[in-house]
């Protein structure tokens, strides 16, 4: 174990679920009065506040995060008061009393974009997690739910547009050139929901029809310049809308809602009640500075904030512990509308790409923690794809148990019992358990325990019968040494080995102990297994299936997910041969060549199939990763697909040229198609690639076949390479959006001289670290970038934690963000851990760590 302490304090309180006690005050009412500006804000707070049953002794405790306190009044008298580090706790005579305070605020040094914070010109808020208690003292917590009513006096020159929760009651002009707005949220919601916003802003107005008959206006704010680019976002909205009352039966509540799209955001977007409040990048598009994948984001995420509307703003979380009841569950919803706005298919596919990439690594390492965490120094860093997309993985396993009918009865239930509350994971659970009429006692263990289960699955067969023996295993993670087996859903069918036919019909099989088998009867040929189809359930199966096996499926199999499956496991079992010396690149390319023949009908879908298994996703099918040899095994495989089907590869380029630019499914799948087939004709060496490339560059009247072609030639040595850089560069500077894609595509080059290219990026006049985006856009992508950060000589570790430091005085949550790669040390051959562990207690020695950065680098070396 590598040493951990903080040599510069005492390690920061840990936070634990099984601590948790009801606040023993409640705020029903709460009354805000701001005098904004950049500079000094004030900010009057008017709390009524009423004692709880638990409450009895207890003093009103309440939040602060370095605001100057000016004044503090109970019933109008001036109060005595204590603190505890952050806090002002205030003892209590009665059981109902108001408090007033009065703050300054300065929201132009805010550079941690959390509470009140200025952002190009705005003035606009943070408030979750714990982003509240820097705007006035408060108890900010979850489970505090109050009616807000918020006053706003402002320059009107300097900010012209006042917006906040709710419905705008009240405003007017003032002497000397100021205004004034008031508005009034109906709707009790717990401080992390509060927003406000202003600035000189531009509308795109619009309005929506509920299905019981109620107006709905529709306004996303943006710069002036930006309004063209909205469209897409409004479209997606009204179509949330629609599509939640279809097919949850939930209508908007109140009669007016409100987007802002804001440059500087810590996340991509926040659920405020009737003001969501969103990183540029998730609402601003259109065919010339946005990509296919930026579009069906903007959708995705449009339609995520509004879904949050009931699952995690009318119901709501009781504490931070509980963040995938709002968050897993509006995951699922959100996939769903993707999945019925466009291929079914290809949206799975994606999802599942995202959940091995990103979830699977963390559930390996040291920073892995269930859905439902037990404990945490630091909530934002919980924000993970645990919480997110594993929690997503475990509503979607409970419709596949119950079926649709029976898990929409649950959620109904669920909406109807917790309206207006703050609740539980468990109490989510129960809702579906009771409304399912199931039993789903054991499944709860997917909430309480870490790590990602593995199947091992054989099929032995004899005669006409076959036994499917399932076995499930799940390693210790960090706290829990010892696991109990779950409840996995698996769909499961076979196919004959001569005819490709389904023999029979799928089955969902639950495997609900450490062992099972399942006898298949009436097998008029031998079966081949199709499992886990749909990836009905997050775990990884591992199973003896031969080349050929996985071929046919890869052609035959009637799901399509279980048909990119087998291809992508195909390839997987060739990179992981050839790294023990044995090359047979032969049945990838025959299947390959099978999987193409349907290029014609179904684009999107080829395009996820052909895409080889990434280096990190083949790193962690290795005892130890060697990032030089995966690499070398991953390039052999691509220049052989290329070159073997490089006639294949050059005529798709030729026929999916577009003409007129259009975003229907279709058209989207033949770009992405398209360019996937340059890449291959690159890895093959075609003389002609890079010319094609260039002219790809060139001719494109979209983002995608652009970006497409310019990523094509970041990592390849053409001549071209260059001169499309400089042009990308010289056609888009001032768009931060699409220079964000210029940083990153260079960061994600596979060049060898990537690392020497991104350290003379991070010193371009267009960095900064102040802009989370374009922090992401360099550093995070150079991170992911598994052979240029994890360079032998520890350069790139080096690099990243000086950035690590650099950052964290500024903007703590994003520097914790950056953490995570380091954490895998353990799964690198002993040169490697050795650099990224001195890194990581290099950074643990810095005085004044942040506690986001402390927690990510204790864990990660303990």
């Amino acid at each position: 174990m590598a040493d951990v302490q903080r040599p510069d304090a005492a390690p920061p309180p840990i936070i634990r679920r099984a601590d948790y006690v009801p606040p023993a005050w409640r705020v029903p009412e709460v009354a805000l009065d701001f005098m904004l500006d950049a500079d000094e804000t004030w900010v009057r707070a008017t709390l009524s506040v009423v004692r709880a049953d638990s409450g009895a002794g207890m003093p009103l405790a309440l939040d602060g995060g370095g605001q100057k306190l000016v004044s503090l009044r109970v019933d109008g008298v001036p109060a005595t008061w204590r603190t505890d580090g952050d806090r002002i706790l205030i003892d209590l005579p009665g059981n109902a009393h108001r408090i007033e305070t009065e703050c300054v605020i300065h929201p132009a040094t805010n550079t941690q974009l959390m509470g009140l914070y200025a952002s190009g010109g705005l003035l606009c808020t943070q408030c979750e997690a714990e982003g509240f208690r820097r705007i006035t003292f408060f108890p900010d917590r979850p489970d505090i739910l109050s009616r807000y009513t918020v006053r706003m006096e402002a320059d009107r020159a300097t900010y012209p547009v006042l917006l906040a929760n709710g419905d705008r009651i009240n405003g007017g002009d003032l002497p000397g050139g100021r205004h004034w707005a008031q508005w009034r949220d109906p709707f009790p919601k717990p401080s992390y929901l509060f927003a406000l916003v202003a600035g000189d802003l531009a509308v795109n107005r619009d309005r929506f029809i509920t299905r019981s008959g109620r107006g709905v206006d529709l306004g996303i704010w943006v710069r002036e310049g930006d309004l063209p680019r909205t469209g897409h976002a409004m479209a997606a909205l009204k179509a949330s809308m629609a599509w939640d009352e279809r097919v949850y039966g939930r209508e908007y509540d109140l009669s007016v809602f409100n987007i802002v799209a804001v440059a500087d955001f810590n996340f991509g977007a926040m659920e405020n009640k009737g003001l969501n409040i969103f990183n540029s990048r998730y609402i601003l598009a259109d065919p010339e500075t946005a990509t296919d994948a930026d579009y069906d984001a903007v959708a995705g995420v449009v339609a995520h904030e509004y879904f949050h509307n009931w699952s995690g703003n009318r119901v709501t979380c009781r504490d931070w512990f509980q963040l995938s009841l709002k968050e897993g569950f509006t995951v699922f919803r959100d996939q769903q509308f993707s999945a019925d706005q466009g291929s079914a298919a290809v949206k799975r596919i994606e999802d599942v790409r995202l959940l091995r990439a990103a979830q699977f690594p963390e559930d390996g390492g040291p920073l892995a923690h269930p859905v439902r965490p037990d404990s945490y120094i630091e909530i934002s860093n919980f924000y993970t794809a645990t919480v997110y997309n594993k929690g997503a993985e475990l509503i979607r396993m409970m419709a596949t148990m119950l079926g649709w009918d029976r898990f929409r009865r649950g959620c109904d239930l669920y909406f109807d019992r917790h309206d207006g509350q703050a609740v539980t994971c468990e109490d989510f659970v129960r809702a579906i358990e009771e409304g399912g009429e199931a039993d789903l006692s054991r499944f709860r263990l997917w909430y309480s325990q870490a790590g990602t289960p593995r199947v091992t699955a054989t099929l032995d067969h004899h005669g006409t019968a076959a036994t499917l023996r399932l076995t499930q295993s799940l390693a210790a993670t960090p706290g829990q040494p010892v696991k109990q087996p779950m409840p996995i859903p698996l769909r499961v069918a076979l196919f004959g080995a001569e005819t490709g036919r389904r023999l029979g019909e799928e089955r969902l099989i639950v495997l609900e102990d450490a062992a099972a088998e399942i006898p298949f009867e009436g097998l008029a040929e031998r079966p081949v297994l199709s499992i886990n189809r749909g990836f009905s359930a997050p775990v990884i199966v591992e199973t003896t299936r031969p080349a050929a096996d996985l071929a046919l499926l890869s052609a035959h199999d009637d799901d399509p997910f279980a048909r990119y499956e087998a291809l992508q496991q195909l390839m997987l079992d060739t990179i992981l041969a050839d790294l023990q010396g044995r090359i047979d690149h032969a049945p990838v390319i025959a299947a390959m060549r099978d999987v193409l023949g349907d290029a014609a009908r179904d684009p999107a879908f080829v395009a996820e199939a052909v895409l080889p298994p990434s280096e990190a996703f083949v790193g962690d099918h290795l005892p130890a990763i060697d990032p030089e040899a995966v690499h070398a095994a991953r390039e052999r495989l691509r220049a052989a697909i290329g070159g073997a089907l490089v006639d294949d590869w050059r005529g798709l380029h030729d026929r999916l040229k577009a003409g007129a630019y259009e975003l229907t499914p279709a058209a989207k799948g033949g770009r992405r198609l398209r360019t996937i087939a340059l890449s291959y004709m690159f890895a093959a060496g075609a003389a002609d690639a890079a010319a094609r490339a260039w002219a790809q560059f060139e001719a494109a009247d979209n983002m995608t076949d652009r970006q497409g072609a310019l990523a094509a030639l970041a990592s390849s040595d053409a001549a071209e390479r260059p001169r499309a850089l400089a042009a990308f560069y010289d056609r888009y500077r001032g768009d931060a959006l699409v220079i964000d894609k210029w940083f990153s595509t260079q960061a994600l080059s596979t060049r060898p001289d990537t690392l020497r290219a991104v350290i003379a990026l991070a010193a371009h006049p267009d960095f900064t670290l102040a802009n989370p985006n374009r922090v992401r856009a360099l550093i995070g992508a150079f991170a992911a970038n598994q052979r240029a950060f994890h360079q032998a000589d520890g350069q790139g570790y080096r690099f990243v934690a000086d950035m690590i430091l650099a950052l964290d005085p500024i903007n703590p949550q994003t520097a914790a963000r950056m953490v995570p790669p380091f954490g895998r040390w353990r799964r690198f051959d002993p040169d490697r851990a050795t650099l990224m562990t001195a890194e990581l207690n290099r950074i643990l020695a810095v005085p004044g760590l942040s506690r986001d950065v402390f927690e990510q680098v204790s864990k990660s070396l303990a």
